[in-house]
């Protein structure tokens, strides 16, 4: 077996990375290893020199690292899409979110509202500043901890409402996925990968990322509460 690859991801990939990564040593005989953070940090960690060969991000995080010259050229790619979802503490009665309009009526119901960092925090709360609730909800907003899932909030009270990454909300004991955001208001994030311009294997390397975004990965992808990003020609 070659020797392993290793990469770098948000925590919001980490569950499906685990499980691709297993199915790539089991059915290609390939060893890859990701370690899995807050975004922030891991951005931050690539700035200082971080050693290994894949990273993982969602798309605009990733395109800044690479503008920044921490990424080979050509190798970037986008591999994910991940919907942002509502979320509900379990036994609390779940709102509607078939329209706009119940998406407003769910916000303003909500004593405190939790969010992630990341793209999906800012997403959100510009959203409510399109919805032109920001005076309202602002209060309200409350941001989970880098690294901390939005929906883990919910179980000790700290929000009656929660919205992440459908990945990272899924199969959290006592959480209520309520659904994705409707119409004009969903919230959907690309994960992309590339080489990091560190790594001493990058075609290697480049093979991974291939097989994480290839088709032959979309029953675990979709498993994980995302789909296959299309590969522009």
């Amino acid at each position: 077996m070659d020797r392993e690859i290793t990469g770098l991801s948000s925590m919001a990939t980490r569950r499906l990375l685990a499980e691709l990564s297993a199915r790539i040593r089991r059915v290609h005989g390939a060893a890859v290893r990701f370690e899995s953070a807050g975004g922030v940090e891991v951005a931050r960690r690539v700035r200082e020199g971080a050693e290994g060969d894949l990273l993982v991000l969602a798309d605009d995080a990733l395109a800044q690292l690479d503008r920044e010259g921490h990424l080979l050229g050509g190798t970037v790619r986008p591999l994910w899409v991940s919907q942002v979802v509502a979320a509900v503490p379990g036994g609390s009665p779940v709102p509607a979110l078939d329209s706009e309009s119940d998406l407003r009526a769910a916000l303003l119901a909500a004593e405190r509202i939790v969010y992630s960092t990341g793209p999906s925090g800012t997403a959100l709360v510009d959203l409510t500043a399109r919805l032109g609730l920001t005076g309202v909800l602002a209060p309200r907003l409350v941001q989970a901890p880098p690294g901390v899932p939005a929906g883990s909030l919910l179980v000790p009270g700290a929000a009656e409402l929660a919205f992440q990454q459908h990945s990272e909300l899924m199969d959290l004991p006592g959480v209520v996925i309520v659904g994705p955001l409707p119409g004009g208001t969903a919230i959907s994030t690309t994960f992309s990968g590339g080489v990091l311009a560190a790594s001493t294997r990058p075609a290697r390397a480049a093979a991974m990322l291939d097989l994480l975004g290839s088709g032959e990965a979309s029953t675990t992808v979709l498993a994980a509460g995302m789909r296959i990003a299309r590969h522009p020609a």
